[in-house]
């Protein structure tokens, strides 16, 4: 296997393991709020319950889409385009790569998308 489809079978493990954790912790949240007759509203407790669902809530939607981005990139790689620029058709660096596995744009046009 190649260095790039290393890291990209690194990125999908460890993002898959955190997903599952936070999966976990968000279950646990809504299990320990079923085990309250707390609204949100009323209790002092229920506004940190809301607070921590939707903060892991969130997590897991990032580590999903992390996960996409990962699908995309291998998609990427067994169509031909993996380390080519989306926007101006560049080589993406190496060093970006090995830093962003997921990378579509080099480091000049993504730093163009920022501004």
């Amino acid at each position: 296997m190649d260095p790039a489809r290393r890291r990209l079978a690194a990125e999908r493990e460890q993002t898959s393991r955190r997903l599952a954790g936070l999966t976990d912790d968000f279950d646990a949240v809504v299990a320990a709020s079923r085990d309250t007759n707390a609204d949100d509203e009323h209790d002092p407790e229920g506004a940190t319950i809301a607070f921590e669902r939707s903060q892991v809530a969130a997590l897991v939607e990032q580590a999903r889409h992390h996960l996409a981005e990962i699908d995309a990139a291998e998609e990427r790689m067994d169509d031909g385009t993996y380390g080519t620029c989306e926007t101006c058709g560049r080589p993406i660096g190496e060093e970006r790569l090995e830093a962003r596995p997921t990378a579509r744009a080099c480091i000049r046009c993504a730093s163009s998308a920022r501004r």
